[in-house]
């Protein structure tokens, strides 16, 4: 598979070629099971999670092209023309050379991660892209070595305590501006172990940034039971969590005009909603669902009429605070989905301006849908509005 179309200037070369001997499942590594899904598909979420368009050329060994290209596409969905499937080689040099070949002519930066690091947190890709692109030069993530390192002779004798302080443990993925990369790989003579190795080598400079303890590389039977482990919820914790919330609020009678905001956004010419705050119901119904996901309890009880502070407050208000609350709580948001219903106002036309509002709130996506009653009850009236709302969320 070679369909890559969009003009992002990231590549990604997950590295899923290994034979997995170590780990005793007779198979491919990054084709085993962790927790439901392979480790591959678990290695493409980071990634997938980056705000820059990515190309992701997996590698994989030659009887698992096909599954490689299932598991890429299931995971990209509609964005499967970010994906490339290249064949592995013997060794791992070789095998990152094959995803070298496979770039696209824009891609600017590439970073070589491996598939058995399948819980790399996104934040560490974002750190090595931003590394390479602000020094113009190779960045790796490593952890302190903590233990006393002690080198010794053949038979096993200690010779002498090796200085910790100078020695870190490397991780992927490892990023590099394309040209270096290329170039290392074209000059290679000896088999190295891992890509900055290759690349210093060469004459490149490589800067190490602080690495993450979750990107452990799955290679015993002990390290995927310490991957499965991470991934299972903390005890009487369901996750994601989920939360439905309900709010509906009536237009302000004639004589007591007010301005509409409803899902974040100022209506103009509209007539607005009766209640203490600005009676934004589409914010108020996602608060509702957020706090009953989080088990924090209700808008009601959480902003009380009786409180001041909330006295004609705009939604934004209400939805920072509920941010804020489970950010304390050590929960984000994973997304919101509202059903407005109602006759006015139009709201097809500002539909996606509100998604895009409510969502730079969160920092989560929201998608919004509105309907009518076919003339039914007080919204078929046109007496006022009622929108529904449900949510997930995760450990932050």
């Amino acid at each position: 598979m070679n369909t890559f179309e969009p003009s992002g200037t990231v590549a990604v070369i997950v590295v899923a070629a290994g034979s997995g001997t170590r780990l005793g499942h007779g198979q491919a590594k990054a084709f085993v099971s962790l927790s439901g899904r392979t480790i591959l598909s678990r290695s493409l979420d980071p990634i997938l999670a980056l705000a820059d368009e990515t190309q992701i050329v997996i590698v994989a060994p030659a009887d698992r092209l096909q599954e490689a290209e299932r598991i890429g596409a299931d995971a990209l969905g509609r964005a499967s023309g970010y994906l490339t499937v290249v064949t592995g080689g013997a060794t791992r040099q070789e095998s990152v050379a094959r995803g070298l070949a496979a770039l696209d002519a824009r891609v600017e930066t590439v970073l070589v991660h491996d598939a058995a690091r399948a819980l790399t947190p996104v934040g560490q890709f974002e750190a090595i892209i931003e590394a390479v692109r602000g020094s113009g030069r190779g960045a790796i993530p490593g952890l302190p070595v903590s233990d006393t390192i002690k080198r010794t002779d053949v038979q096993g004798l200690a010779l002498e305590t090796v200085d910790r302080s100078q020695l870190s443990a490397v991780q992927t993925p490892q990023g590099f501006p394309r040209e270096q990369l290329e170039e290392a790989y074209a000059s290679a003579g000896d088999d190295f172990t891992d890509d900055a190795a290759l690349v210093a080598e060469t004459g490149f400079p490589v800067t190490i940034i602080h690495g993450d303890p979750l990107a452990f590389k799955i290679t015993t039977p002990w390290d995927l039971r310490r991957a499965e482990q991470v991934l299972q919820p903390a005890p009487g914790l369901a996750l994601p969590r989920t939360g439905v919330g309900v709010d509906s609020h009536a237009f302000a009678p004639a004589e007591n005009q007010q301005p509409l905001w409803l899902a974040g956004l100022f209506w103009p010419g509209e007539n607005g909603l009766s209640g203490h705050s600005d009676g934004d119901a589409v914010a108020h119904a996602i608060c509702d669902a957020l706090l009953s996901a989080a088990g924090l309890g209700d808008i009601g009880g959480t902003f009380g009429t009786a409180d001041p502070r909330f006295d004609g407050a705009r939604g934004e208000v209400f939805l920072t605070e509920t941010l804020r609350m489970l950010g304390a709580a050590g929960l984000r948001v994973g997304n919101v989905a509202v059903q407005l219903i109602g006759n006015r106002p139009r709201f097809a036309a500002r539909r996606v301006e509100a998604e895009t509002v409510l969502s730079g709130i969160l920092a989560a996506p929201v998608s919004l849908s509105a309907t009518t009653t076919d003339g039914l009850g007080f919204t078929g009236r046109s007496e006022g509005v009622v929108a529904i709302a449900t949510a997930l969320v995760y450990p932050a």
